[in-house]
């Protein structure tokens, strides 16, 4: 019998939001919705900041990376979302599930550094900008880059390998609408006790480490704002630094929740509509917020739409 239990699992079967099958034509087009405000809004962040050559600064390298790396997440979700959505009993391999994780976790790592490092950019600007063009040259932003690309992904490889191990056999039933840590471990029939410590120090670092770090820099931010005599610009950097801190805290608090509590501990409604905001939600707002109310990129998008006029 044990052996028995221990049947290797080749395939997964995704509940999505099966549970509320009256709503699956108005989640279909909510999620359709946001897949293609995201994906065209990230894309023309891409395209409009690569091909102006007055947006190649530090601030704008970063909005790319955020762009490319928003890019990966929701295509790495959403189109297997909208395909549980119209086809009941969605299934996806084992090797597709992992897979679904390693590039998800991949991007949600990198996100959350890419706050900081975006937060500490905008501090070096205000609060040190004699010293901006030294700590922020082009050198140091794409070695900062990479680093953050690179740290994600090993924490990446530690999260999937350790998953690797773990054999499944209670059930290969994955209640979410993707392959994410959380539901995984519920299925697990070892101890799970690695895989959530381990996910236990990665939260504190990637989340609250850099959380905290991004607090602070625009904790300095305003400082400086509050020195500024003109109202008019007091006004116009409290409305972007506002709209920037509600970005990021929305997204390290969802994740910090997520990822937080043990995985005994799941719960499986409430958890999925916190997913939705840092795999969905907050995805199709960073283009909105970050990039393309932005005046420069405003008038490089026009120039880029019109050449010729």
């Amino acid at each position: 019998m044990a052996g028995q239990n221990h049947t290797l699992v080749t395939k997964f079967f995704i509940q999505g939001f099966s549970e509320v099958p009256q709503l699956q034509m108005l989640l279909f087009s909510v999620f359709l919705t946001l897949y293609v405000v995201a994906l065209s809004g990230n894309l023309l962040s891409v395209v409009t900041i690569s091909t102006s050559p007055t947006l190649h600064t530090p601030m704008y390298f970063f909005l790319v990376n955020l762009a490319t790396v928003d890019l990966l997440c929701f295509s790495t979700i959403l189109p297997k979302v909208l395909e549980s959505l119209v086809v009941r009993g969605d299934t996806m391999s084992y090797r597709g599930c992992l897979a679904q994780l390693f590039f998800f976790t991949w991007a949600l790592g990198t996100e959350l550094l890419l706050f900081s490092a975006m937060a500490y950019d905008c501090y070096v600007a205000i609060c040190r900008p004699l010293h901006y063009g030294v700590l922020m040259g082009p050198k140091a932003c794409v070695m900062l880059a990479v680093a953050l690309w690179v740290v994600s992904v090993v924490n990446t490889n530690v999260h999937t390998g350790l998953m690797v191990h773990l054999p499944f056999c209670h059930s290969n039933v994955v209640d979410h609408f993707f392959c994410e840590v959380p539901p995984l471990l519920k299925l697990a029939c070892a101890p799970t006790h690695l895989n959530e410590a381990m996910a236990f120090t990665a939260d504190v670092f990637l989340e609250v480490g850099n959380f905290s770090v991004t607090l602070a820099s625009y904790g300095c931010i305003i400082a400086s704002i509050l020195h500024i005599h003109s109202t008019s610009g007091k006004r116009r950097d409290f409305s972007t630094c506002s709209s920037h801190l509600l970005v990021v805290s929305t997204y390290y608090s969802t994740v910090t929740y997520t990822y937080i509590h043990p995985a005994s501990s799941y719960s499986l409604g409430r958890d999925k509509v916190v997913s939705v905001i840092y795999t969905s939600v907050v995805p199709t707002l960073n283009p909105l917020i970050y990039t393309l109310r932005n005046t420069d990129v405003k008038a490089a998008l026009r120039r880029l739409l019109s050449p010729h006029s």
